[in-house]
């Protein structure tokens, strides 16, 4: 019997009996004979079987809603949380950036995003203005939008893959009052600097060569490095329901769109990942997915700012050299990708 069909028939002789008096123990008895008799069973240990998983996927679900509910009531941010972990251990390894082997800790993330913080504000931005992202995977993306927010500035995480007039677009809906760009792509913002508008503040953070960049670029890092590391006084009054940044959905139905991704969307999507996923906070998370993609900058990033995890970031996947990574930085977690493991599996 169809399930739908077989829970009507129980119902109605439970409805049945109970309308000819029927005490509710002979009436319960007679109702599960009739739900067996009908081909229950093969319901019941559908049930029994899927029970276990069911109720994981109900603790996680209850564990997310109580710890968003208990940072909702601090009034914290995903900066906020992040300066708790940086406080339990300061110097455990946040990030490892396998393009150089560079290691970075807890404290030194936190004391990058708040010169960042000082710095932009220094500049004159404000609550709610928006600065663009242009650049590859590394430790230093992460630093630019976390420093960003912690004074109230929202950052617009671009595609690197993106030139000319699908650049230019990205940048331009997100209303970016000035754009961060790495050394490695200079030459896409050269193509499009005369579309961007006169009035588009330009920075360059890594390798800066004066010929190759628009002659109005200023070079970030030393900036950066001359200004204060200590936590931002100028604490923006956002909460876990306000933007945290934008990121951009894939083009394929015509110019990528800005999606908004609030403080409490980053939360749950981390945290929801990380219970489900039964994670540590000892594990190594190998994160080869890209960081203006919500795979890599929330589920594998947003391990390390809110659980404490330390991150492999690469910049590119690679499917052969995939293992040798995981192996030779003893990760214990990869991030989440669809099609990663069927282009592992397709590797001799």
């Amino acid at each position: 019997m169809h399930p739908a069909g077989l829970c009507a028939a129980c119902l109605g002789s439970l409805g049945l009996l109970r309308l000819l008096g029927a005490p509710w123990p002979w009436s319960l008895a007679a109702t599960f004979g009739v739900c067996l008799g009908g081909g229950g069973w093969r319901l019941l240990r559908l049930l029994v079987r899927t029970a276990p998983r069911d109720l994981f996927g109900l603790s996680v679900l209850l564990r997310v809603k109580y710890q968003l509910r208990r940072h909702q009531k601090a009034k914290s941010t995903i900066p906020k949380i992040f300066q708790e972990v940086v406080h339990r251990h300061p110097e455990k390894v946040a990030f490892i950036y396998e393009g150089t082997g560079e290691q970075w800790t807890f404290r030194r993330l936190e004391e990058y995003s708040n010169s960042v913080a000082n710095f932009f504000y220094q500049q004159g931005f404000r609550l709610g203005d928006v600065v663009a992202i242009f650049m590859e995977s590394r430790p230093e993306f992460v630093g630019l939008w976390l420093g960003m927010a912690k004074v109230g500035i929202e950052a617009a995480l671009i595609n690197f893959n993106l030139r000319l007039d699908s650049l230019v677009y990205c940048v331009a809906t997100s209303g970016a009052k000035a754009v961060v760009f790495g050394g490695e792509l200079a030459s896409a913002i050269s193509e499009v600097n005369g579309m961007l508008g006169k009035n588009m503040v330009k920075f360059c953070s890594g390798d800066f060569h004066p010929a190759e960049v628009p002659p109005d670029t200023k070079h970030l890092d030393p900036l950066l490095r001359s200004t204060s590391t200590s936590a931002p006084m100028q604490i923006p009054g956002k909460g876990l329901d306000d933007r945290l940044f934008y990121i951009y959905t894939s083009g394929t139905t015509g110019m990528p769109k800005a999606a908004i991704v609030v403080h409490s969307r980053y939360y749950r999507i981390a945290a929801f990942g990380y219970y489900a996923y039964r994670m540590r906070p000892e594990d190594v998370l190998y994160n080869c997915l890209p960081l203006y993609h919500s795979a890599g900058n929330i589920m594998g990033v947003g391990q390390c700012l809110i659980h404490g995890l330390t991150v492999v970031i690469r910049k590119k996947f690679s499917a052969s050299r995939f293992w040798d990574d995981c192996t030779k930085y003893r990760c214990t977690v990869r991030g989440l990708g669809a099609s990663i493991g069927s282009w592992l599996l397709l590797q001799p």
